[in-house]
């Protein structure tokens, strides 16, 4: 049988007309293979061979899982003062664990050295000092299988060609930017190993937003390569200028809170005005400003990180909740509408949330479970803005659609 041709439900072979370019029919599939470059959906039929599609999204959903899965512990490692447990850097060989009493009598006597030891972990047993090692542990083997993830099946799928053309510098960031959150790990591990006790709140947050960065990267191309719907397909509604904008803003600024939740994070800032919504029987908390220079105490003051952290969350959410409210009976196309909807109702629930785990005092579930729907609603953003941006003005543009396409024989195609 011939590349491109099919068999009909009778069983009788079809082939397509001799010199008539590759069909985005997906009666007549592309060959695995294929080279696409597009400047259209991909998510539309025969934009890239079905089978890469699902094999791409896969992955990357994959990878998406990993990541969360990754930021949970990293919240737990945090929260149960595990991180400082490991003094050392060994990317391969520290993938294994002390394997004696001798090994770990070694390990316990380093981590005297530091000054959190005598200070957060003062008296410290080797049952205590193993509970913590464990947690720090299991974070970098969790981080190091992140970049295994990201890593591997992209080495494969380069190989067999099976990632779009306009895909692989993008892609290829994943596992660059994994090796780097681990070197960044490291480095703000150092910060807590000589003179402080904790590690520096700069880099938490850094450590924090190089994370959010490969999420965003990975969730933006799963929401991209999501087959569209008949329905979705034949909708002549678009998504208008202002609304791309408005969402683009929303996902903007709940980037920004959340990376402010890091420095909160770092200056235990949640230990600290735990009541809602005055802080300390006011509305800017005492001490606000009481560092020099003025700007410094948005990063290093936690009784400010705090309050900033309140007010971009209030912000963000009632922005948000509007936003949803008017896309009731907005002109939207409804893959959008409903994922306003889903932005909405996480963001609510990570308010919520967030002020229950201040007044409680941060206990552990709640610290992490607030991280955890903190990137679930960063998550909802991206593919609510992506999905805006992917039917911007589809009215003025049906018919128009155009994929580039590449046969093995080096015969260019241009189809729509």
């Amino acid at each position: 049988m011939r590349d491109g041709a099919v068999r009909t439900a009778t069983g009788a072979l079809q082939e397509p007309h001799a010199g008539a370019p590759p069909s985005l029919d997906p009666r007549w599939p592309l060959r695995q293979g294929t080279e696409v470059s597009t400047h259209t959906d991909l998510g539309l039929p025969g934009a890239l061979p079905e089978r890469d599609r699902l094999a791409l999204r896969r992955w990357l959903l994959a990878s998406i899982i990993a990541v969360f899965f990754a930021v949970a512990v990293g919240g737990i490692t945090r929260l149960t003062e595990s991180g400082l447990s490991i003094t050392e850097w060994k990317p391969v060989s520290g993938a294994l664990p002390p394997s004696n009493d001798a090994a770990w009598a070694a390990e316990l006597e380093k981590f005297r050295q530091i000054p959190q030891a005598s200070a957060t972990h003062a008296g410290i047993t080797m049952a205590q000092f193993k509970w913590i090692y464990w947690w720090e542990w299991f974070h970098r083997n969790v981080a190091r299988t992140v970049g295994l993830v990201f890593a591997i099946p992209y080495l494969v799928f380069l190989a067999q060609r099976r990632i779009p053309r306009g895909l692989r510098v993008r892609l290829a960031a994943l596992p660059f930017l994994t090796a780097g959150q681990g070197a960044l790990g490291w480095y703000m591990v150092q910060s807590g190993l000589v003179e402080r006790i904790s590690v520096s709140a700069y880099r938490l947050t850094a450590h924090l937003g190089l994370a959010l960065g490969i999420l965003a990267v990975a969730v933006w191309t799963y929401s991209e390569l999501r087959a569209r719907t008949d329905d979705e397909r034949r909708e002549t509604v678009g998504t208008s200028s202002g609304w791309r904008a408005a969402l683009l803003s929303a996902s903007v600024l709940l980037g920004i809170t959340v990376l402010s939740g890091g420095f909160v994070a770092g200056l235990r800032g949640g230990k600290v005005f735990n009541e809602f919504p005055l802080m300390g029987g006011q509305v800017v908390p005492p001490g606000y400003g009481t560092l020099t220079p003025w700007w410094t105490n948005a990063f290093e003051n936690p009784a400010a990180a705090q309050f900033h952290h309140r007010m971009l969350a209030i912000t963000v959410t009632c922005f948000v909740l509007v936003l949803a409210w008017r896309a009731r009976e907005a002109a939207l196309p409804h893959a959008v509408r409903r994922a306003v909807f889903a932005f909405g109702a996480v963001i609510t629930t990570q308010l919520v949330l967030g002020i229950t785990t201040l007044l409680l005092a941060v206990p552990v579930p709640l610290g992490v479970l607030h991280q955890f729907t903190g990137v679930l609603a960063l998550t909802a953003a991206l593919i609510a803005t992506q999905r805006a941006i992917a039917t911007a003005a589809v009215q003025h543009r049906a018919g128009r659609e155009s994929v580039q396409l590449q046969t093995a024989d080096g015969r260019k195609y241009s189809t729509q």
